[in-house]
């Protein structure tokens, strides 16, 4: 069986990953050294319960230190992407804190508010590549996750809301941080956090947010687990020495981050990797048909 062929059949038939066992989420191989994570509880509109929360953290942490996978797409089952915070099960932790007075009640608060951020700050911190690739409603919750995630692709059905303020509180574990930085329009973002008005596919692409906008939920999952086939095709030591570049300059100095990059790359150029790359571009050969060690 030729390579395209073996990487349809993967595709077609994706297999569960190992030790990945979530109440949530659905972890599978999608192709070679592309995992798939998807929020797996469709009859509730993935809405975001308590396991969630913790599973997401499992999840991204066996990720990171898992030296096959290079590239992470991250969907949806059902209908949608996520209807957010699943405020049923999580009522509990949020309307009747513990603490026998205010300053104990917030004490368990900021505790269980810095757990929630770590959810997705874990994404941002995974040096593999994540792809998001979104259908359906991505509703507040939703919009922290995609906006720690390094591409986000989406369908013509997608719509996107800061939806806090209507449920009567800030959005508290990253939109407002990261929304900003990710659309560059300080006006469209207090627009969509002071309201909660729906953002459609194609503002979505014109602000930035999204790059791509597809037809459909099929269409867009084949281009997102090519673009982690392309990605994971490359060198590892230089896509994930990209990312976490990237996310460092992104939060200091351009002389810092120079800094950072010198310091960086005193190390990094001297993997193999680099001799493997140029061979294969002077041979004229496809990276895909070279053999890079795990990272």
């Amino acid at each position: 069986m030729g390579s395209s062929a073996q990487d349809e059949a993967s595709r077609a038939s994706p297999s569960e990953a190992p030790h990945h066992n979530y109440e949530s989420l659905q972890v599978t191989a999608a192709q070679k050294h592309i995992l798939h994570v998807q929020l797996n509880r469709p009859e509730k509109r993935n809405a975001m319960n308590k396991a969630f929360w913790s599973e997401m953290v499992e999840c991204f942490n066996k990720i990171a230190k898992d030296a096959d996978c290079r590239a992470v797409v991250i969907s949806g089952a059902g209908k949608m992407f996520t209807a957010g915070i699943d405020l049923v099960d999580m009522a509990s932790d949020l309307l009747q804190p513990q603490g026998d007075d205010v300053s104990r009640i917030s004490w368990y608060l900021r505790d269980l508010i810095t757990r929630y951020q770590e959810t997705f700050n874990v994404i941002e911190k995974c040096p593999k590549p994540v792809i998001a690739a979104i259908h359906g409603g991505c509703i507040g919750g939703g919009v922290d996750l995609i906006t720690a995630c390094d591409i986000r692709y989406c369908a013509q059905d997608a719509f996107f809301q800061v939806k806090e303020v209507d449920v009567g509180l800030a959005a508290d574990v990253g939109t407002l941080q990261r929304l900003p930085r990710v659309i560059g329009n300080q006006s469209l973002v207090n627009e969509l956090a002071f309201t909660a008005r729906k953002m459609m596919a194609e503002e979505a692409l014109g602000s930035g947010l999204v790059s791509r906008v597809f037809p459909d939920k099929e269409v867009m999952l084949d281009a997102a687990f090519a673009l982690a086939e392309e990605i994971a095709s490359k060198s590892p030591v230089a896509v994930q020495g990209t990312k976490v570049n990237l996310v460092y300059s992104r939060d200091h100095s351009v002389a810092d981050g120079l800094n950072y990059m010198a310091s960086w790359n005193m190390s990094m150029l001297q993997s193999q990797d680099i001799i493997k790359s140029v061979q294969a571009a002077m041979e004229k050969k496809e990276l895909k048909s070279v053999n890079f060690s795990k990272l």
